[in-house]
């Protein structure tokens, strides 16, 4: 397993999962839900600024390898996976909602990891629209976290706009990517 800072800074991502989940088990005595959430949002920018930080490097110090491109998008979805549960937990976002972001992510990880196995992962790259997706999403996520108003800005409906948004823009990408992946999915049936 290659040892690098990037690779590093991944697994930090996944170590700051579990943190964030417990910040929601502390007895109130210990924190007040207040300071709770601007922890988990404090957490949650933590850990979507390690996965820009990571790809940064990675790219830059030429410190790319197999093992890293397969733990960041897991790190990432995990993070993502973690908090749309909490959110839910919290009555923050809807179970379809999470349901639709969560599902998406699983679709189309075993849609890259079925079309790199039949030597096609270029149809399924990460496109402009997975882009969007992922920054609706990053940006609403740590709005629900924090949840209170900032100078008269409702945080939680902005938020909540966002968390929508990236939801339309998670089925609008699954499709993209499932229509990119038909071709492939009809000539292996047909192998078949």
């Amino acid at each position: 397993m290659p040892t690098n800072i990037p690779i590093l800074l991944t697994w930090l991502r996944i170590i700051l999962i579990p943190l964030l989940v417990a910040l929601f088990y502390l007895p109130e005595a210990w924190m007040h839900p207040v300071g709770r959430d601007v922890t988990a949002t404090v957490v949650f920018v933590v850990a979507a600024w390690t996965d820009w930080l990571d790809g940064y490097l990675a790219r830059r110090w030429n410190e790319t390898s197999a093992f890293g491109a397969f733990l960041d998008p897991v790190a990432d979805k995990l993070m993502v996976a973690a908090a749309l549960i909490i959110l839910v937990y919290l009555d923050r976002v809807g179970a379809l909602i999470a349901v639709i972001i969560i599902g998406r992510e699983i679709t189309i990880s075993a849609l890259r990891e079925w079309m790199a196995q039949i030597g096609a992962h270029k149809s399924v790259a990460v496109s402009m629209i997975g882009k969007v997706k992922t920054a609706a999403q990053m940006s609403a996520i740590p709005l629900l976290l924090y949840h209170k108003p900032i100078a008269g800005i409702d945080i939680h409906l902005l938020g909540t706009w966002l968390i929508y948004v990236a939801a339309v823009l998670t089925l609008w990408s699954m499709g993209y990517y499932m229509r990119m992946a038909w071709p492939y999915l009809i000539e292996q049936d047909r192998k078949h």
